[in-house]
């Protein structure tokens, strides 16, 4: 696909080198059909695979993460050597809910300017149904694709890295991810929102919602009924923002805070640190935005990234690396230098597997 359309949340290909030929099949997990890239070309030999799990964009369908799975797959194919000769990537995706093969009310998944009076609803729970999904399908997918294996003489093989990349819809979703699942190491989010709630606040404010108030903002539009409470329970059960603040504001910086008294600031601290700590310790993220992004604007999710940013350099025990580019000139598209970026920094992470799996042996489980 190539990037004709700007704010279409695409993939652009134009300039980049042909798609490698990788294979393909579709197989029924959990009630799920999931697509599988790279199962034909595992070598005997390897016994450890790393799944990179692909999250697409909201109106698209699995299909759309075709190209990026192959280039993925291909890159480390290429890249292997001596030294990681015992490990595998495979590339996985499925339909978000309400989506491709799971499509059971297509007006769900427009806008509020589209005529869709749940945008907010729609959007909060289909990423959280996302991310439960995944969940589920970490547990059983060795199950599904090796249960045959290390029998008859074969080599016997283990899943056990984890990374997810997705783009729009499926970049909030992996932003989540990220922060629910201990086994998911590394994340891509590509046009993606740390920040739900602003996000779809300043959706309100465009959409020239009757709930959106100028003059007091997300304050008297959270809680309304074009974001009901229970909404807002749900958004700080799951968004990152949510998580570590709530509906407040964000601080200027990770050492300061809006709170009242220093002792109820220490004690926010603590708690801030003990989550970043407990749920993303020794993660890697990797934050593609588009500087003219209009539908996903990268101010949305600034202060949360800034915040993130500072604090994962504080807290040197949560060994969190969070490197965040943006893309001058570029929309709402996973434009041909995400796309490379992508690629060569997901070749590297899985490189990195092992020694990632060590060091998590020895800080312990992650729990939750």
């Amino acid at each position: 696909m190539s990037q004709t359309a700007a704010n279409s949340g695409g993939i652009s290909s134009d300039g980049l080198p042909p798609v490698p030929l990788i294979s393909l099949r579709t197989i029924p997990m959990a009630g799920l059909l999931v697509d599988v890239y790279g199962l034909d070309e595992l070598p005997a030999s390897v016994s450890r695979i790393s799944c990179l799990w692909l999250h697409h964009q909201r109106t698209r369908n699995k299909d759309h993460m075709r190209d990026i799975a192959a280039r993925c797959v291909g890159a480390w194919n290429e890249s292997a050597g001596s030294d990681t000769k015992d490990r595998g990537l495979i590339a996985l995706a499925y339909d978000h809910r309400n989506h491709g093969t799971r499509l059971v009310h297509d007006p769900a998944n427009g806008a509020w300017r589209e005529g869709n009076k749940t945008h907010a609803q729609d959007m909060v729970g289909g990423i959280m149904g996302m991310v439960g999904d995944q969940t589920v399908l970490l547990d059983v997918v060795e199950s599904y694709l090796f249960q045959d294996s290390g029998e008859e003489g074969q080599q016997r093989k283990v899943i056990d890295h984890h990374l997810a990349l997705g783009v729009s819809f499926g970049g909030h979703s992996v932003w989540q991810l990220m922060f629910a699942d201990p086994r998911v190491r590394a994340g891509v989010a590509v046009i993606g929102c740390p920040d739900l709630m602003n996000l779809i606040t300043d959706r309100a404010r465009l959409s020239k919602l009757s709930t959106y108030s100028a003059d007091t903002g997300a304050a008297t539009f959270l809680g309304s009924k074009d974001f009901p409470p229970s909404l807002v329970t749900a958004a700080c059960k799951s968004d990152p923002k949510g998580i570590l603040f709530g509906t407040t504001p964000i601080p200027s910086s990770s050492s300061s805070s809006d709170s009242s008294s220093p002792s109820t600031a220490d004690e926010d601290e603590r708690q801030r640190r003990q989550i970043l700590v407990e749920r993303l310790q020794g993660k890697q993220f990797l934050l593609c935005n588009g500087a003219e992004d209009k539908l996903v604007p990268p101010r949305c999710g600034e202060a949360f990234t800034r915040w993130f940013k500072e604090a994962a350099d504080k807290y040197k025990e949560s060994r969190i690396s969070v490197d965040e580019r943006t893309y001058a000139g570029v929309g709402h598209t996973f434009s041909v230098g995400m796309v490379k970026d992508a690629v060569e920094w997901i070749t590297e992470v899985v490189k990195n597997a092992d020694a990632d799996i060590v060091a998590q042996a020895k800080n312990g489980k992650s729990k939750i």
